[in-house]
């Protein structure tokens, strides 16, 4: 079982995590942010990723940034100490996903060298809901991807302007792909880089 588990407290937050990769997709999150929790409890659920997060703390009385950028912050330490020095993994997944007239197609790879690409493909923006906005959410994935040591592009066509179906696509996707990236390829022998390595 890959597993991570641990606290990171700042001025701004103190949030708890625990992680099972291999897991069934059970989640139990209170991060203080309701449509976030959600988009979490889809993308562990979808990636079969066993998630408890707790914010113990948090400046939520000032603004949601913070806390929203944290978690992305403390899910990537989680993914990347869980995956330790990423032998077997297949590294690279993607995947797609539909809500109403919306599609979000995600690819990752985790290959050590962080980068974050979201791009949109229609008419639309989406429009802030319960506090929430589309900028947040792309904080998160930065943080995420950042933290993770991951490659991640998100291509939303055509987004609503309905927040939560524009947003949900994405996080089932990338549950799917990441979930595809963590699994272990029996042919792989080692550390699936020509480098030997993946920092």
């Amino acid at each position: 079982m890959r597993k991570a588990e641990f606290t990171r407290p700042s001025k701004e937050t103190n949030i708890s995590i625990k992680l099972n990769i291999d897991g069934s997709g059970e989640s139990k999150i209170k991060s203080g942010i309701g449509l976030l929790d959600h988009m979490l409890e889809l993308f562990s659920f979808w990636g079969h990723f066993d998630l408890e997060l707790t914010t113990n703390k948090a400046d939520l009385n000032v603004d949601i940034h913070h806390t929203n950028e944290d978690i992305g912050i403390v899910l990537g330490k989680a993914f990347k100490d869980a995956l330790g020095d990423k032998a077997g993994i297949k590294r690279i997944g993607s995947a797609s996903a539909p809500m109403e007239d919306v599609t979000a197609s995600v690819t990752v790879d985790i290959s050590g060298r962080p980068s974050y690409k979201l791009s949109t493909a229609g008419d639309n923006l989406p429009e802030d809901q319960e506090n929430y906005k589309l900028e947040y959410a792309e904080h998160f994935f930065e943080a995420f991807a950042k933290q993770l040591g991951m490659n991640l592009n998100i291509k939303l066509e055509n987004p609503s302007n309905d927040l939560h179906a524009t947003l949900e696509p994405a996080f089932k996707a990338l549950g799917i792909a990441l979930d595809q990236a963590t699994q272990i390829d029996p042919r792989r022998k080692g550390i699936p880089s020509t480098k030997g390595v993946i920092d």
